[in-house]
């Protein structure tokens, strides 16, 4: 992961917060993060839909990212008073389900954005045994289990 990007996004979204501060709806803060991210240049996607694929299925499962960074980077933007499990196990589900290698949890409701900012790192998730038949290498969503005769 490049560090320089990461601080980039941080820098946006500081400027964001010191234009805005807390108190606003969290559209509000995704719609100027995008306005700051394209101003400096920053390359971004809104709103892809990242699937779940399970045994070579297509659940209809998905976690929607409010912003990919490159394709290495994942944001997920709050305005909530605290940060509460369910919003850590949104951006690990969806860390996990689009293969991103890190994510930043952006809490634009606080005083000072810096303690707004939460980075987390993409979960381990142990694979089941696989099959000596099995391919070498199964894609990184794809999840096989070994049926026993």
């Amino acid at each position: 992961m490049n560090e320089t990007l990461k601080h980039r996004v941080i820098d946006c979204a500081r400027e964001v917060h010191r234009n805005l501060g807390p108190g606003l709806f969290q559209d509000i803060y995704e719609t100027c993060l995008a306005m700051e991210l394209a101003k400096k240049g920053v390359g971004f996607e809104r709103g892809r839909v990242l699937p779940l694929i399970y045994d070579g299925h297509q659940l209809e499962f998905s976690c929607q990212a409010d912003f990919i960074i490159g394709d290495r980077l994942l944001l997920q933007v709050e305005a909530v008073d605290e940060i509460e499990l369910i919003h850590e196990q949104r951006l690990r589900s969806c860390l996990w389900m689009g293969g991103f290698p890190l994510g930043l949890l952006l809490n634009f409701n606080v005083e000072e954005m810096d303690d707004g900012i939460s980075e987390m790192t993409a979960p381990v998730v142990p694979r089941p045994a696989r099959d000596v038949f099995d391919d070498p290498e199964p894609g990184f969503l794809e999840v096989r289990i070994a049926r026993r005769a």
